[in-house]
């Protein structure tokens, strides 16, 4: 039977961690990250390895403990207003083969008490990137509109991310999707309940999940000439 990749420990250590976002507090509960999250988060993404590698050849759940598919737990505070050092969540991407080579959207998984989601699509892409996108969804939006209206995707997503107040330049208000043209992330996400991420039907869950927007990401690779 399968069993639970997080548990209670998990979403207590996030918790407590908000609460202690110091240092000298995460080193002497260093041990309980560890065992309670970094670990268990890991051997999630190994596991979806092989459902990843059935939706796509080219999209990889990389487990390295470093340079991996899980986000690191410190923020990157350079020119931050907010000097916290860790995350109080945890994150993971699934990225395209090509992801270090060129911008490429990616499958995500997102664990903080109260706040778990999972979805996919690009977020916050180059000016350069961003109009590909656009430029693709004008000359393709029936297939635009097959990935994001179908009954599939919209029983479980809706697109989201930032969009401009008008128009961008060089776009006419009146274009059927000029909605979608304003888009400036190209993302859709669901959001899970913590029961949900402390059972074991959470693999089954995110497999599913990624199976369903699979077209999103498929059509954003189109855009910027990616397999899929």
């Amino acid at each position: 039977m399968a069993t639970p990749y997080f548990t209670a420990a998990t979403f207590r250590f996030l918790r407590e961690l908000a609460a202690n976002n110091n240092r000298p507090w995460f080193a002497a509960n260093k041990a309980r990250y560890e065992a309670d999250l970094r670990q268990p988060f890991l051997q999630l993404i190994a596991d979806l390895q092989a459902p990843l590698a059935r939706i796509s050849g080219h999209y990889i759940a990389d487990p390295r403990s470093q340079g991996g598919s899980l986000f690191r737990i410190h923020r990157d505070i350079r020119y931050a207003s907010d000097k916290t050092p860790y995350k109080t969540w945890a994150g993971a991407r699934l990225f395209h083969e090509r992801a270090r080579q060129t911008e490429a959207p990616s499958f995500y998984l997102h664990i903080q008490p109260g706040d778990c989601c999972v979805g996919g699509g690009i977020w916050h892409p180059s000016p350069a990137t961003l109009k590909r996108i656009r430029e693709f969804i004008l000359g393709n939006p029936a297939s635009w509109k097959k990935a994001t209206r179908s009954k599939a995707f919209l029983a479980h997503f809706a697109l989201g991310g930032a969009s401009l107040s008008r128009h961008p330049r060089g776009y006419e208000a009146s274009e059927e999707l000029i909605e979608d043209i304003k888009r400036k992330d190209f993302v859709a996400s669901q959001g899970f309940t913590d029961r949900m991420a402390l059972s074991a039907e959470l693999k089954p869950l995110l497999v599913d999940r990624f199976r369903r927007v699979a077209p999103l990401v498929d059509y954003l690779c189109a855009s910027l000439e990616l397999d899929f």
